[in-house]
């Protein structure tokens, strides 16, 4: 790597201003994957020289599973689908052990028997890889990858490291907006259910004068004799006397 290559990294990096780049993703991000995705964006600008454009993705190791979940280039994700079928390599071993991984030259490197000669036969020399901390037993890791030997220096590493850190905090915040997003979903739709079924309920009484246990009943009745969920049936009876929709006041 050239003087001004390194230079111009080392300029991408410290006028970034990585926590609030991070901070407005999560908050400009529709979802996790929208966030990631604008995470290896960074990264890869970041990191790139003029001389060197570096691949970035993220791998997430879950319990009996890893993937790729956000990608500069269809070339990255399939540079750490190669480590996924050796089930070793340098993004997956940072991810495991909590530490970054460093590769000068795939083709001198001992550490990855098998996998280096295959990452090598793909153009790639050196990577980079450096944990991306989170909660439970959810594992991740950034993944750098460049086609020339010995592409990052001291200074590109603790770059890389101060991308992951602060994307630590970021997606570990995204993580439980989702969550929280999931929740309030799930809540809005059985409130809404509840809503349906309680209409439909009522417009069964109003048609026999029955009771409410009554129409209940009834509704429950022809759920069992359609195999139709509860719900689906309380909207047929709505859509019925013309109502299509249902809507909550829950926010």
């Amino acid at each position: 790597m050239t003087d001004n290559a390194t230079e111009s990294r080392d300029t991408r990096g410290s006028d970034l201003g990585l926590a609030g780049m991070l901070q407005d993703l999560v908050l400009d991000s529709a979802d996790v994957e929208e966030f990631l995705t604008g995470l290896v964006t960074v990264a890869g600008r970041a990191l790139s020289g003029p001389a060197d454009e570096v691949l970035c993705a993220v791998t997430l190791l879950r319990p009996r599973m890893k993937t790729t979940v956000a990608s500069s280039s269809e070339h990255a994700r399939k540079m750490d689908e190669i480590q996924y079928r050796f089930d070793d390599g340098p993004c997956l071993r940072a991810a495991r052990e909590g530490r970054t991984y460093h590769v000068q030259d795939f083709r001198e490197d001992e550490r990855f028997p098998g996998y280096s000669q295959a990452i090598a036969g793909h153009g790639i020399r050196s990577a980079l890889a450096v944990p991306i901390r989170l909660e439970g037993d959810t594992r991740s890791a950034l993944n750098i990858y460049s086609p020339n030997a010995s592409a990052f220096d001291t200074s590109a590493v603790a770059a890389a490291q101060g991308v992951a850190s602060e994307a630590s905090a970021s997606l570990r915040l995204a993580i439980r907006i989702a969550r929280l997003t999931d929740s309030g979903e799930n809540l809005r739709a059985a409130m809404e259910s509840r809503t349906a079924i309680d209409l439909a309920a009522g417009v069964i009484m109003a048609q026999n004068r029955c009771s409410q246990d009554a129409a209940m009943t009834i509704l429950k009745a022809a759920s069992n004799t359609r195999n139709t969920k509860l719900r689906d049936v309380a909207a047929a009876v709505l859509a019925s006397v013309g109502q299509d929709s249902v809507t909550t006041h829950f926010s």
